[in-house]
């Protein structure tokens, strides 16, 4: 059996066909969900880039992964993906970039270039297009083309409504799996990690005229400032963070990214096409999914931070050739899922430091019980780190610059890390705009958070004893050679 690993970057559960949206025209997502499997209500563990990926990768909260920043190193201790690939018999091979940082205890020395920044390969993949940030191969084959692309990944992207689609970004990384595939003689693993539809808010070529301004729908307004988190406040007014102040505006941004989303559709279209044509489509497992997602506007915001779902609410299809189609999942899922499920579906078992479940627990239907809320952290001590960093133990206003969020669909928990709260009743507000009144149910939800912590604490040699009987979990230890003796 293949694999085909799909991540698309910052990708709304909500900006799908399938999943009942009118803006945009996801024709291969929808036939993969048709399919397939369509996790109808799942989350990203973390925002930005490199902390939901790790917690993609290696199936770990951020509050046990510890990558709480784009800039974050991954240390080198954690099992991943790729790691699980090699060791079911696959040479794992990445298509775009994995946003994983060195762990400084791998380096060569201070000094060593890698940790110039974080656009390292997660430890176990082969490079088949290595996309950094700064887009270079891409940048470079337009330049080879005659394209006048100015310097710098953004400014690059900004330019693709005036060039054909065909020399999109997108585009450049489908045609470098394709040309790869069809030399593939073997059962392959591939990751595809698409930018799009990340900002810059800018559709490639005829994509970028795909949806009418006029009919996209405006985003939830913030809350009255009398009922907003300084937090939210805080967003509200950094340039980086806030909408663009004019309803015109808003809606071209929504506009464009929809328009990404169509053409990351349309690449797609081409990679299902290419697997069907050499009869590979049938013995292929397609997961798709997205780090995190976007506000596009909503409460007042752009991009992906804080606490509100838009930034968590994901894309997630699963479909395996040896499962039915058609089947849609309303159970809270996660991204912590995907690692231990994938190795599950692989032959393998699941790794233990994951704290994710295995998603054939829902699809079989033996789940003996599953998660009642579903959990995502957002960090943003990154914000404050810089050459007069606040230092640990004595200053420890870092370790408070961070919330972890509870939502179970009725009720939505927020525990910020200076010892504030907000409890949403979003069983009378979907909007996450209208706070519960009853303290009871509030703390109630606050135990419920608790409680997910406590459980999911770092179990690595928590279930073992040493002693010569070996009893509990002992990965790889050999079985003992004595019988138990008994200590007075």
């Amino acid at each position: 059996m293949n694999v085909l690993f799909v991540t698309l970057d910052q990708f709304r559960a909500d900006s799908l066909g399938a999943a009942g949206s009118r803006h945009v025209h996801t024709p291969t997502l929808d036939r993969i969900a048709r399919d397939g499997i369509r996790l109808a209500r799942h989350f990203s563990q973390a925002a930005p880039c490199s902390p939901g990926r790790a917690a993609i990768y290696t199936g770990t909260y951020q509050m046990n992964n510890r990558v709480v920043a784009n800039g974050t190193p991954l240390a080198e201790r954690f099992d991943n993906i790729a790691r699980v690939a090699r060791r079911a018999g696959y040479t794992p091979v990445l298509f775009g970039y994995t946003d994983q940082g060195l762990d400084p205890q791998s380096a060569t020395g201070p000094y060593d270039p890698r940790l110039d920044d974080y656009d390292g390969v997660l430890p176990g993949f082969e490079l088949g297009l290595h996309l950094p940030e700064s887009q270079a191969p891409w940048v470079e084959w337009l330049r080879g083309l005659g394209f006048d692309v100015p310097y710098g990944w953004a400014a690059a992207l900004r330019g693709e409504p005036d060039r054909p689609a065909e020399f999109s970004l997108t585009n450049f990384l489908t045609d470098r799996f394709l040309a790869w595939h069809a030399r593939q003689d073997a059962p392959w693993f591939a990751h595809l990690s698409y930018l799009r539809p990340h900002p810059p808010y800018a559709a490639a070529g005829e994509f970028s005229r795909r949806v009418d301004p006029a009919d996209v729908d405006l985003p939830i307004p913030p809350a009255p400032a009398d009922r907003r988190h300084p937090l939210h406040d805080a967003f509200l007014a950094h340039p980086q963070a806030s909408a663009p102040p004019t309803e015109a505006e808003i809606r071209h941004l929504r506009a464009q990214y929809y328009g990404m989303i169509d053409e990351v559709d349309a690449s797609l279209a081409r990679v299902v096409d290419a697997l069907v044509t050499s009869g590979q489509w049938d013995d292929t497992l397609v997961i798709i999914t997205s780090d995190h997602g976007d506000q596009l506007g909503d409460h007042g915001l752009i991009e992906k931070l804080g606490y509100f779902p838009q930034s968590y609410h994901v894309l997630g299809l699963w479909r395996d050739p040896r499962r039915p189609g058609g089947l849609v999942i309303d159970r809270f899922t996660e991204n912590v899922d995907l690692m231990p499920s994938l190795a599950l579906a692989l032959g393998l078992e699941a790794p233990r430091q994951c704290d994710g479940r295995t998603l054939q627990e829902l699809f079989d239907g033996t789940a003996r019980e599953w998660r009642r809320a579903v959990h995502y952290e957002w960090d943003y001590r990154s914000w404050f780190i810089g050459a007069r960093t606040p230092q640990w133990p004595y200053d420890r206003r870092l370790s408070r610059d961070n919330l972890a969020v509870s939502f179970d669909g009725s009720t939505a928990y927020v525990q910020f890390g200076d010892g504030s709260y907000r409890c949403y009743d979003t069983a009378a507000d979907p909007s996450w705009r209208t706070e519960v009144s009853d303290t009871e149910r509030a703390f109630g939800s606050a135990r419920e958070l608790l409680q997910w912590r406590q459980e999911h604490l770092q179990r690595d040699m928590t279930d073992m004893l040493l002693r010569s009987d070996r009893p509990g979990h002992w990965p790889g230890a050999p079985a003992p050679t004595r019988a138990p003796t008994s200590r007075s």
